[in-house]
Formats: structure tokens, sequence, C-alpha cells
């Protein structure tokens, strides 16, 4: 039995890791602000934490950790003459420095296990520019560089990272972007493959990224995106 780490895993995409880890029989220590849906589970520890407040550690990390996946983001979209800096500096608490307080807390009992492994998110705003994402592709990029920086700084290590990088995805914290039946369409009609993306599209490249099937891989940025990051369709 793996002890995975996940940071947000009580909403959306962290929810459906969360669910899909149990259901592979390992055990879930899931770190949120609220608990909210998540059913009671003999293999589920869950303790409160507010990442986007200071503060060092995480209550109650098992001796090995096997995998982390931190989960915690934000979605702020605004003309970049209308966000002021305080908006930046949250979307940078919440996206980089909880995730780097989720890490460094993690590495010691990271480092006791035999394929260790750690997912980050990234969008695929960072490497395809969209208007109105200057706050949220600040605070992903740095997300994106970080990741690559640990995979080399780690690699000796045995520890893995890599960081998905989705598009628009259905789930609690893009609710007010698909609102309507004509906000739904017209997502859809923006990615090549004609939909937009489900939690259980991004949970899945999760689930690969912490399993022994991608033992190989580190220090990737992967788009989960429907196209939407490549393709140009004609």
């Amino acid at each position: 039995m793996k002890n995975i780490v996940i940071a947000g895993g009580t909403k959306g995409i962290g929810a459906e890791i969360t669910s899909r880890i149990l259901k592979n029989g390992d055990r879930c220590f899931v770190y949120a602000r609220e608990q909210h849906d998540l059913p009671d589970h003999e293999n589920l520890v869950f303790n409160s934490i507010d990442f986007a407040l200071s503060g060092d550690g995480l209550p109650g990390l098992p001796e090995q950790v096997d995998a982390l996946v931190y989960c915690p983001g934000s979605i702020n979209l605004a003309p970049f003459h209308r966000i002021k800096l305080n908006a930046f500096e949250d979307e940078f608490r919440i996206n980089v420095l909880g995730a780097v307080k989720c890490i460094q807390a993690c590495l010691p009992a990271l480092k006791k296990a035999e394929s260790p492994s750690v997912v980050l998110f990234s969008t695929v705003a960072v490497q395809t520019g969209m208007p109105f994402h200057s706050s949220i592709s600040s605070a992903k990029g740095a997300i994106e560089g970080l990741t690559r920086s640990l995979a080399a700084e780690y690699a000796s290590s045995g520890i893995r990272f890599n960081a998905i990088a989705p598009s628009l995805t259905d789930t609690p914290l893009a609710s007010k972007l698909l609102s309507s039946p004509e906000k739904r369409e017209a997502s859809a009609k923006r990615h090549p493959l004609g939909r937009f993306a489900n939690p259980g599209d991004i949970a899945a490249a999760a689930l690969f990224l912490i399993s022994q099937e991608s033992s190989f891989v580190s220090g990737q940025i992967w788009g989960i995106d429907g196209g939407i990051g490549n393709l140009r369709m004609v």
C-alpha cells in the first residue's frame, strides 16, 4: 500500500484523484481547508490547512511518502490594467509558495520511498499566450520552472518531478466560465477535440505520473488540453 499526499484533494480534479487512489487501495493523506464531500474511508486521512497562509510543515505526514500531488489553484481572469498587485501576490502565494511548502515538508519522507513522484499543476496558458491570463500565467510559469529545476536537483535521489498543464476543466473553480449552455458550447468549440476537459481526464494523467509506469519520466510539462495548446484547425 502506497502513501499518497494530495494537497487540495477535496474538490474538482483533486477530489477525482483522491477517489481513484482510494479505489486502487492506496492510502491518501489529504490537506485542504475543508473536507467537503470526501467520504469517510479507512485509507483516508484528512488535515485542515489553508495553503494561502504562511507557515511551515504539514501535520500528520506518514514516515514514508510515495507521491505528492499539489492541486490548489486559482482562476483570476481580468484585463491586465485592472488587476491589483495584491492579486498577483495572491496567485503566487497559493500556486507557488504553497507548492514549495508542501514539497519541502514531504522531502524527507519522499526520499524513503522506492520510486517517489511529485506532480504539480500548470496551465495551457503559460506556453500558449491567452488574453486576461497575466496573473495566473505568471504564477504557473513559476511552477513550470520549479518543476524542471527540482527534477534536475533531485534526479540523483530518484525523486521525479512533473507538471500537468490542463486547459479549461469542468470543475467548481471554472464554474463561472461554464455557467451557461452558450459558454459551454463556445468553450468546447475552442478545443480542436471539440470539448473541454472533465476532472477524470486530468486525474488519469496524474495517476500515470505517480505510478511505476512513468518511472522514466521526469522534468516534463504535460499538456492535457484537447489540442488547444499546439493545434490550429483550418
